[in-house]
């Protein structure tokens, strides 16, 4: 039986020895994107919306909101979407959302008497 590696090891290891995983998110992406119809600030500020409602990694967010900075999205959208989705997806996945979105981009959102 082969012996699993977990945690940053297991990632490392799937990234250098399984390449096509990533090929295939990354080909995901962009037939999704063309399938969508939306405009590429829509569909960024959608898709980080969904982040955000399904409490995603830090690292989801780095990727994401990356690239709607390279495509010229304002960082006032991102904002704004996040305000837009508060009353839906809840406070607590929005307070979540913005510690991952300060983590993957080194920016430290601690409050004070935590």
């Amino acid at each position: 039986m082969a012996q699993k590696e977990t945690g940053a090891a297991g990632v490392a290891a799937l990234a250098e020895a399984d390449a096509p995983v990533f090929e295939t998110l990354v080909q995901m992406t962009l037939d999704t994107f063309e399938r969508s119809g939306l405009d590429q600030e829509t569909y960024l500020l959608a898709r980080i919306a969904a982040l955000v409602a399904m409490d995603a990694s830090a690292p989801s967010y780095l990727l994401n909101i990356g690239t709607a900075a390279e495509a010229g999205v304002p960082l006032e959208k991102v904002q704004g979407t996040l305000v837009a989705i508060a009353p839906v997806v809840g406070s607590a996945r929005v307070v979540s959302a913005a510690r991952a979105i300060g983590e993957a981009f080194g920016i430290d959102i601690s409050t004070e008497g935590e």
